[in-house]
């Protein structure tokens, strides 16, 4: 495997921007992709530095693309750069591309943890043509806790702008499932799991309950865990594992 750090000017952004690769030395047309996110408080490094995430690429002969996004939940910010474009777009084609990697939705993933699951089922809810599955580890999956924060109220508003209750917004994860459960299209699968002592934790539940009626393809793991590392780095095995089964 071959471990990368890519500097790109983007256009969406109209910035120079860094992101992290790990993709195996021997190059294919059909090489599995798995686009992941990082954290509030982290940056694209952060897979690379707290987790084995290479090993578990390694093993499992795959792609790891782990682009950075600050804090912007992985949106196209009211008051910012457009970081849900510039993923889901510019850097999936360059990535595929420069590297590659699978064209075909089957082979193609996204997952993240924290603010990068939240980010993760925003865009296969949003674009399941391109992404066959998600995953969420720990995921802020209800964008609706940034409105009941007062520590958290600048940031809402460079993500929502003047949005005061983002539910049945594109920010809503719960109607992005509705609206794509009734459309017909084609769904992605949904890997969630959330440790029973993280502060996310019934955030998670309810989402699980919520998910459940909505047709998907959805497994839910929980066990002992912290918002932690040492929980997202075991559960991002079982996360591959789902995802990748044939």
């Amino acid at each position: 495997m071959a471990l990368l750090q890519c500097n790109i000017r983007s256009a969406v952004l109209g910035m120079d921007v860094a992101f992290c690769a790990i993709v195996p030395e021997r190059q294919s047309e059909h090489i599995r992709t798995i686009y992941l996110l990082h954290g509030l408080n982290e940056d694209c490094t952060g897979w690379c530095r707290y987790s084995s995430i290479e090993r578990y690429a390694r093993d499992m002969g795959i792609a790891v693309i782990m682009p950075g996004a600050q804090k912007s939940f992985y949106t196209d910010m009211a008051y910012g750069d457009a970081y849900f474009t510039f993923i889901t777009n510019e850097l999936v084609t360059l990535t595929r591309n420069l590297f590659h990697l699978s064209h075909r939705r089957e082979d193609t993933f996204v997952g993240g943890l924290s603010m990068g699951g939240y980010g993760a089922y925003k865009m296969a809810l949003t674009k399941p043509e391109q992404y066959g599955g998600a995953a969420a580890l720990s995921g802020a999956l209800d964008v609706g806790m940034l409105s009941a924060m007062p520590e958290a109220q600048p940031l809402r508003k460079l993500i929502l702008g003047d949005v005061t209750d983002a539910r049945g917004t594109e920010h809503d994860l719960m109607h992005l499932a509705s609206d794509l459960a009734k459309s017909g299209r084609v769904k992605p699968r949904l890997y969630q799991a959330c440790g029973t002592e993280d502060f996310l934790y019934g955030a998670n539940t309810a989402f699980r309950i919520a998910i459940a009626e909505k047709g998907f393809d959805h497994r839910y793991e929980e066990g002992p865990g912290e918002h932690s590392w040492s929980f997202w780095d075991m559960y991002i095995q079982k996360a591959l594992a789902f995802l990748l089964e044939e």
